[in-house]
């Protein structure tokens, strides 16, 4: 089949695969630069490396690779070796347009604003990784395999994992900080319970 050949109506072509995973790394890294330039943060292992990022004395993108390194596991056992190809590219996409973005966009923007902007921009981001077969791993893989196993929503899950570290984040950080990144996450974790749904979008990659 060539590239731009007509899938079956419940396929996409590599084509629309390659498509769907550039818009959807690049509006998530788009969404973190807002996060970083008002001190915010955001939940799963995104969040977990820009944390840590600081005290380890490590860049975004390498630290945001080896966290998801074992999650990789599950995603082949459970999800299949071409979903967890295309998770891997899309990690190591994401992971360095974070890193190079800075180099060519630089932004100011109230915290409010930044948590509204990321929340959109990532949410839709990971929207289109997952409807073309891919996440940006850590907890995202284990919210895809419970929503396709149990039918726990994806959005979900990830929004009760996020509650935990934000809670936690307390300990370390200032509550309003805490308070805007965290409206942050429950913009992007409700974009993708509502609109994440098999029965409504059925094709696959």
């Amino acid at each position: 089949m060539l590239l731009l050949d007509s899938p079956p109506p419940d396929r996409h072509t590599l084509w629309e695969d390659v498509h769907g995973i550039l818009v959807g790394t690049t509006l998530v890294a788009l969404g973190i630069q807002f996060l970083r330039a008002s001190g915010l943060f955001t939940g799963q292992i995104a969040g977990l490396a820009l944390v840590l990022g600081e005290p380890l004395g490590m860049r975004f993108g390498p630290l945001f690779f080896l966290l998801n390194a074992p999650f990789y596991i599950l995603a082949v056992k459970q999800l299949g070796w071409r979903f967890t190809i295309k998770s891997f590219i899309s990690v190591v996409l994401m992971s360095s347009m974070v890193d190079l973005m800075p180099l060519g966009l630089h932004v100011e923007v109230s915290p409010p604003m930044a948590a509204a902007l990321f929340g959109v921009c990532a949410g839709i981001g990971l929207l289109s990784l997952f409807r073309h077969g891919a996440t940006l791993g850590g907890v995202g893989i284990v919210a895809l395999w419970l929503q396709d196993t149990r039918g726990i929503k994806a959005g979900w899950i990830q929004l009760g994992f996020d509650l935990l570290v934000f809670a936690s984040s307390f300990l370390f950080f200032a509550p309003m900080q805490v308070i805007w990144s965290l409206l942050g996450a429950i913009i992007l974790n409700a974009l993708i319970a509502i609109n994440h749904r098999r029965d409504r979008y059925i094709a696959r990659s």
